[in-house]
């Protein structure tokens, strides 16, 4: 009996001590990567100079188009098209860019045309000489007298739909569907380019180089510029500064590691964060149309600019909203889905305020929703 006893002691020990290994086995513990997340985009191998000269070219197209806002500054259609595609002859640059590098064909390719007739359209509004109202294209001046832009006859700001539309189509595409998708990230990852990194390296630093920060970003906010100044607009009520910029981050450094689960949660915050950076700045100029509505120079200008944020959230791969219900949006602020069919003198505030609660409850932002 003793020894009966013996070996059913030993064996039940076995069973469980084997039981034990297997769960182990099933449910493995996940060892702490080794390395370290620094707090400046200054990795070894960076370039990201084609996404540089990209911002600089919308920098300059940006301050042209704003020539139109006086009265007979009428805008040449040929230097604006020769700008959107880098035709360096003709575009007369006040800096030197690539030759290579161009906006258009970085452009979310089925709405290159759509910035074609914008630019056509800007530069038809610009040639009137006569004060801007309903039907009439034409330089309209706020009601204090301090601001004036070029509205079309339809009440929209041209500039401001090429500017943050292309901040959209081109900048925020690029980032968040281009550069971080499987194409561009299920790459190699072992041969080092010097000067560029891994391929896998390059193309998120290309990602981030859209980004249009410095590379000690939160801590230095000078010569922001595009999604990078909007990031810095909306910081005091998002904290879109450092998620934005630690997401960049972390992305990198898992690269460089190996990590590529980490690297795939930075791909998820990096789009949500810019995402909400858009949703954000279409409340913030939502706000300000409400806010100013019988004055139709602002009203244009500010509802041009919430239009052009909200056309730019359909480009996002991972955003949270579809795009009919995009579409949907763009109906209450603009009359229509689409800029040509748009009209703003159309548009009532309680348009704009149901568009405002919408967007609000897409994102859970109700209890801070006017505080853009």
């Amino acid at each position: 009996m003793k020894s009966y006893n013996y070996y059913l002691f030993f064996g039940l020990l076995y069973l469980v001590f084997m039981t034990s290994c297997d769960k182990d086995d099933d449910d493995p513990i996940t060892p702490t990567p080794d390395y370290e997340i620094p707090s400046t985009y200054n990795f070894e191998n960076v370039s990201y100079s084609g996404q540089l000269n990209r911002l600089g070219m919308l920098s300059e197209i940006k301050t042209y188009l704003a020539t139109s806002r006086t009265m007979g500054q009428s805008l040449d259609l040929g230097k604006m098209r020769a700008m959107y595609s880098n035709d360096a002859a003709n575009a007369g640059w006040n800096n030197t860019y690539d030759e290579s590098k161009q906006l258009k064909n970085k452009t979310f390719e089925n709405q290159q045309a759509v910035f074609e007739v914008l630019l056509e359209e800007v530069a038809v509004a610009s040639q009137s000489q006569v004060e801007g109202s309903e039907g009439q294209s034409g330089v309209m001046t706020s009601n204090d007298g301090t601001k004036s832009y070029l509205i079309g006859e339809d009440g929209l700001d041209h500039a401001q739909l090429i500017e943050k539309g292309l901040m959209g189509a081109c900048f925020y595409y690029q980032m968040t569907a281009v550069y971080l998708s499987g194409d561009k990230m299920d790459v190699d990852n072992e041969t080092v380019e010097p000067g560029k990194g891994t391929t896998m390296e390059h193309h998120w630093d290309e990602a981030f180089g859209y980004f249009g920060v410095p590379t000690n970003f939160p801590t230095i906010t000078d010569g922001l510029v595009f999604w990078g100044s909007y990031s810095n607009s909306r910081n005091g009520v998002l904290g879109s500064n450092k998620a934005t910029m630690d997401a960049f981050l972390k992305g990198r450094a898992a690269i460089s590691a190996k990590d590529l689960e980490t690297r795939d949660e930075a791909i998820t915050e990096v789009r949500e964060s810019l995402e909400l950076i858009s949703v954000a700045s279409v409340i913030h100029y939502l706000n300000e149309s409400i806010a100013n509505f019988d004055d139709m120079a602002l009203r244009g200008h500010l509802l041009s600019e919430a239009i052009g944020f909200a056309y730019a959230l359909q480009f996002n791969p991972s955003k949270k909203i579809d795009n009919a219900q995009i579409s949907n949006l763009l109906t209450l602020m603009g009359g229509a889905a689409t800029f040509d069919d748009m009209n703003l003198y159309n548009i009532s505030v309680s348009d704009l305020q149901e568009a405002k609660n919408l967007i609000a409850g897409f994102y859970n932002l109700e209890d801070s929703v006017d505080s853009f």
